[in-house]
């Protein structure tokens, strides 16, 4: 008060504002500022994402170790592999923060604290499978059983109230973890597990894209282009991976089967993402609103099918690039003498990534989407 009254009510703002904020950081809520890494430590969506790999190995790990002629994945009806991070996040919080012992901060992660987390997460999280031979059928000709082996790989997961018995949480815990997983706090979590990105580029970044843009490139090729560069090293390939989600799709991330044929991936679970055709998709879906699909539904044929043959050196920002018999696609962002600069969802880095190009040299020809004209 004596502050305030000698004209310095700024600095006692500033003091309570600090005040609260630690206060915050050593609570329970401190979690969800766990977003970011902090003094080289990793952030709370690089462990998620680390554990989720790790998870996917498991499984990929149980496929190729028993020969099968049908796979069968049993996760509760669930399309993503790991359907309760929410929770697992809440009872992790609330074990470090609460701990009668020896309480912790939750809004820096290190390593005891990461071995808490996998242990909390396997605790919530099995996997178990079966080989089973079952007969199928009779031959025909022979009358003998024609039998096949079955594969059934069963994911079972924890809630919160489970485990919270299991643990035997007191009352007081039982209702600070119930308290995390109120609606209100849904997003937030969602930025935790990164289910959730913010892709907006900002001021800055759209200033340096701009600079490597043609003056007179039209409106419609330069929301292309900056469309193509928000995703850009943030979604991993999947095979046959598709989404047709205006801004960041809760999916990606999270492990899959690869369902799609034609792919040494096929029926393997990895996190889910895009692959080339279905980044290109996003990508105009995105930028012109959620009303055109370059494809129509189809993959990097169809989307050719509605392009414009045009010349490698006549290739602008926003045009498509293509591998021979159209096995893969990516978008030209930039032409320097001929150089394309293309962005492309590739399997090998993957990722999605920005690479350069000379004629012929993986991307062997342009097409001009028929929408631009």
């Amino acid at each position: 008060m004596a502050a305030i009254a000698a004209g310095g009510w700024v600095a006692v703002v500033i003091i309570v504002v600090i005040l609260l904020a630690a206060a915050i950081l050593g609570s329970v809520f401190g979690i969800f500022a766990s977003e970011k890494g902090y003094d080289d430590a990793p952030s709370m969506p690089d462990i998620v994402n680390q554990i989720n790999l790790d998870f996917s190995d498991k499984i990929n790990a149980i496929i190729q170790a028993n020969p099968h002629d049908k796979l069968v994945i049993d996760n509760a009806g669930s399309a993503s592999m790991v359907a309760n991070w929410n929770e697992v996040l809440a009872i992790y919080d609330i074990l470090i923060a609460t701990d009668p012992e020896n309480p912790a901060e939750v809004a820096t992660l290190d390593d005891e604290k990461i071995e808490k987390l996998k242990t909390v997460f396997w605790g919530m999280n099995s996997i178990r499978y079966t080989v089973d031979v079952v007969v199928v059928g009779t031959d025909k000709d022979t009358g003998e059983l024609i039998t096949e082996t079955v594969l059934t790989i069963t994911v079972n997961y924890k809630t919160a109230e489970d485990m919270m018995k299991s643990c035997g949480f007191s009352t007081v815990r039982a209702a600070q973890v119930r308290e995390l997983l109120q609606p209100q706090y849904a997003e937030l979590f969602k930025r935790l597990t990164g289910s959730y990105q913010d892709i907006t580029l900002s001021a800055d970044e759209i200033a340096e894209i701009m600079k490597t843009l043609p003056a007179d490139l039209s409106e419609e090729r330069k929301n292309v282009v900056l469309t193509a560069y928000s995703l850009l090293s943030k979604v991993h390939y999947f095979w046959g991976g598709k989404s047709l989600v205006l801004g960041w799709d809760s999916r990606w991330g999270t492990p899959m089967k690869v369902s799609a044929d034609g792919s040494p991936s096929t029926d393997t679970v990895r996190p889910f993402g895009l692959d080339c055709s279905g980044f290109a998709d996003w990508v105009f879906y995105n930028a012109y609103g959620g009303e055109y699909i370059i494809g129509h539904g189809g993959g990097a044929t169809a989307q050719y099918s509605y392009c414009d043959a045009i010349s490698w050196d006549s290739a602008q920002p926003g045009d498509l690039a293509f591998y021979p018999d159209c096995e893969h696609v990516g978008i030209v962002v930039i032409n320097v003498a001929g150089t394309l600069t293309i962005i492309h969802c590739a399997s090998g880095s993957n990722n999605i990534v920005m690479t350069q190009h000379t004629e012929g040299i993986g991307f062997t020809f342009v097409g001009r989407p028929q929408i631009y004209s």
